[in-house]
């Protein structure tokens, strides 16, 4: 089984959402999975034009040279999509956006109804693929995630692709500091791998490490309040260097 995992965080590797994101795609290798990540930061994807060459003058392939043709490429030969990302905005970060807009040549100019709703056809001989949202909030709430889930959904639903479940953590940097700290939350990490694993081998993401993974790490007020006192201390540091 193949995996494509991009990941949409400008902090790459380093950042909150890949806390998540690598035990989980570890556990997919742990089950037999073929793995491949790519980062978005990396990547030289220009903004779609809305001329649709894609569609009518060179069918499925962009006029445009650039990683995105070769990014096509690695998805229609994954099984699985992985789109990890923090919340930006309420929604989904410009370079992931970018990304799914520069899609488009995967899928038909026809219209087809599908569950009594007009939607785009996907192009013949594509894989068909499962989408896994991972994703990161920095704000204490789960109801953060509401507008991001409601966009990947309805794209999931328009590209002819099974929305396979979330993996959500909110007040996400409590759980950085607390892992530097060496306070217990191991338990959510070994949570995300495990629902790697089980993706691979049974095609669901188990309910119960969802519910791990979002678990609460801190009441909300002592996440707010540690949270302004933080960067307080940013902002008099900053303010220091600047005047030093």
């Amino acid at each position: 089984m193949n995996v494509l995992a991009i990941n949409g965080s400008p902090k790459m590797g380093q950042g909150n959402t890949a806390l998540i994101l690598v035990p989980f795609l570890e556990g997919m290798e742990e089950a037999g999975a073929s793995v491949e990540l790519v980062y978005t930061r990396s990547l030289n994807i220009n903004p779609c034009m809305g001329d649709f060459h894609c569609w009518f003058k060179t069918p499925g392939a962009c006029f445009q040279e650039d990683d995105m043709a070769q990014v096509i490429e690695k998805l229609k030969a994954a099984e699985i999509w992985v789109l990890s990302m923090p919340v930006y905005c309420d929604g989904v970060p410009g370079p992931v956006k970018n990304l799914m807009d520069r899609m488009i040549p995967m899928i038909e100019p026809y219209f087809e109804l599908n569950d009594g709703h007009s939607r785009h056809s996907r192009r013949k001989g594509l894989l068909p693929a499962r989408l896994v949202l991972v994703s990161n909030c920095a704000l204490w709430e789960m109801d953060n995630f509401d507008s991001m889930l409601s966009h990947i959904k309805a794209f999931c639903r328009n590209a002819g692709i099974e929305f396979a479940g979330a993996l959500l953590r909110p007040h996400g940097e409590a759980l950085r500091v607390m892992l530097k700290k060496g306070e217990p939350v191991q338990d959510i990490f070994d949570a995300a791998r495990e629902a790697g694993r089980e993706l691979v081998r049974t095609g669901r993401l188990p309910a119960g490490a969802l519910s791990v993974i979002s678990r609460e790490l801190i009441t909300r007020e002592s996440y707010v309040e540690r949270a302004n006192r933080g960067f307080h201390k940013a902002l008099d540091h900053t303010g220091s260097s600047q005047h030093g």
